[in-house]
């Protein structure tokens, strides 16, 4: 299997367990940040793949984002390549064909809270504490945070937190609509994989299909989706998975989805 750096992947059946691991905040280098828009491109390739989940190794840290010690000397040329690869790779996570889940077992800062925000769905556990600090410093959210925190809790929410600096914990962020789920510590994971199992009995096709809609009501005015909504719906015809999820409900049997 391909190393990635700074990242553990295993898959078990149809879901991929994505673990950041750069000790003792998992922080994201360039390394890494590439090394994640490799490893969506090859899960995107898995047609036996459905859903991705991404979490923090240990119990502490999802990601503290950024080391800070990139951006001391003031390099402009350097923090351009940065902010290109946070873009890229968390872009890559956003458009990533499955479902993705995030999560949040510990600290969630800058960066780290920008990769789950690129995700479909995020769990927190009980301690999660989340924030994107980065005017505190001098710097902004630059890998998506000004676009998809907004998005998901609103512009006064994410004003707080992106201009004020508010950090907030797991009920605050499940009460504002930052994350969707809240378990006990420990737990995340295993409500993931609870989720990773509903994913896969949808059709991984239909599943895709959803997703690139949803996501175009962001930018595209909802008249033209309504249009692309209803072609993709008769494109799914084309598809093998659209006659054995029919097949299969008539016959009262579970569908075998080929993702194709």
């Amino acid at each position: 299997m391909t190393d990635y750096t700074n990242l553990t992947l295993s898959i078990n059946h149809h879901t991929a367990i994505v673990t950041l691991n750069n000790p003792p905040a998992h922080t994201w280098t360039m390394d890494s940040l590439q090394a994640l828009k490799q490893l969506i491109a090859d899960l995107n390739a898995k047609d036996d793949v459905y859903a991705l989940i991404i979490h923090g190794d240990g119990e502490k840290f999802f990601s503290a984002g950024a080391d800070l010690n990139n951006f001391a000397d003031g390099d402009k040329g350097h923090a351009i390549s940065m902010a290109i690869a946070f873009g890229e790779a968390f872009e890559a996570l956003s458009a990533y064909r499955g479902v993705s889940i995030a999560v949040i077992n510990g600290y969630a800062m800058g960066g780290g809270l920008e990769c789950a925000l690129a995700c479909d769905i995020r769990i927190a556990e009980e301690h999660a504490q989340m924030a994107l600090p980065e005017t505190g410093v001098g710097l902004l959210p630059c890998a998506g945070g000004t676009q998809n925190l907004p998005w998901l809790v609103g512009e006064g929410w994410a004003k707080r937190m992106i201009l004020c600096g508010e950090r907030v914990d797991a009920n605050t962020a499940l009460r504002i609509g930052l994350v969707e789920e809240i378990t006990a510590k420990g737990e995340g994971l295993t409500a993931a994989q609870a989720l990773a199992q509903k994913v896969a009995k949808q059709s991984p096709v239909a599943v895709s299909y959803s997703k690139t809609l949803i996501q175009a009501a962001r930018d595209t005015p909802p008249a033209q989706n309504l249009i692309l909504e209803r072609e993709a719906f008769v494109k799914l015809f084309d598809t093998k998975d659209q006659r054995e999820g029919v097949q299969a409900f008539l016959e009262k049997r579970k569908p075998n989805w080929q993702n194709k």
